[in-house]
């Protein structure tokens, strides 16, 4: 007796449900991770503008810069022990003409102060950033509020500028300056720039720039921008 073995395959509409059903999957994982995206990016933005707002508010307020402060040992309580002042010279430099790191003690005049969250105390010894003197970024690298010229290319001029801190990926910094400033990390108040606190990896502008746009292609992790003020 012959025996004839049927095969029966997948008509078009089942075909085109499961189509449709890895178009969705797809479609989610990619709305997923832009919305991951966005949320850093917003995250960095957030960060920049709060130091920026407390910058300006602490001027304001005292007629000097949060860690140059010369007479934050009086006018601000910073607790049991009184504040480290600064130099008074118009710079957060990192360090003074006296050796203090103006840049570390930033942080502390301007918590103390009420002008950011956080309790960040410091010494005149301190000439590191640590998790008690240095807030992060939401990468885990160090921030720095300083006076230098440690951003863009070539011989730039010394500005005071808010260093978002390094372990960032290309793409996540090249959309914070896209939105806040102009994507050229060598131009504008938004650059790219290699600071590294002790102990940390430098970012390398080789690989994190291309000319005057950001290596995106290259998916670098560790990047980082500078903030001009």
């Amino acid at each position: 007796m012959n025996m004839r073995i049927l095969c029966k395959g997948f008509s078009l509409i089942e075909i085109a449900v499961v189509l449709v059903i890895i178009g969705l999957l797809l479609g989610g994982v990619l709305k997923g991770q832009e919305l991951i995206t966005s949320a850093r990016v917003r995250s960095l933005i957030s960060q920049q503008d709060g130091v920026k707002s407390a910058f300006f508010g602490f001027q304001d307020r005292y007629r000097a810069l949060p860690g140059d402060y010369a007479s934050a040992n009086v006018n601000i309580n910073c607790g049991a022990t009184p504040c480290v002042s600064g130099d008074g010279n118009g710079r957060i430099q990192a360090p003074n003409t006296s050796g203090i790191f103006e840049s570390i003690l930033a942080w502390n005049h301007q918590t103390a102060a009420g002008f950011l969250n956080g309790a960040y105390t410091a010494t005149s010894a301190d000439t590191a950033p640590t998790d008690v003197n240095t807030p992060k970024n939401p990468y885990s690298a160090y921030v720095q509020l300083v006076y230098d010229n440690n951003y863009g290319a070539g011989a730039v001029p010394m500005k005071h500028n808010f260093k978002t801190g390094g372990q960032i990926p290309v793409e996540i910094i090249a959309e914070v300056d896209r939105k806040i400033d102009d994507g050229n990390p060598y131009r504008g108040a938004f650059q790219f720039t290699a600071y590294v606190p002790a102990g940390g990896t430098a970012p390398d502008p080789l690989s994190c720039t291309n000319g005057m746009t950001w290596a995106i292609d290259g998916g670098d992790s560790n990047c980082e921008g500078a903030s001009l003020f």
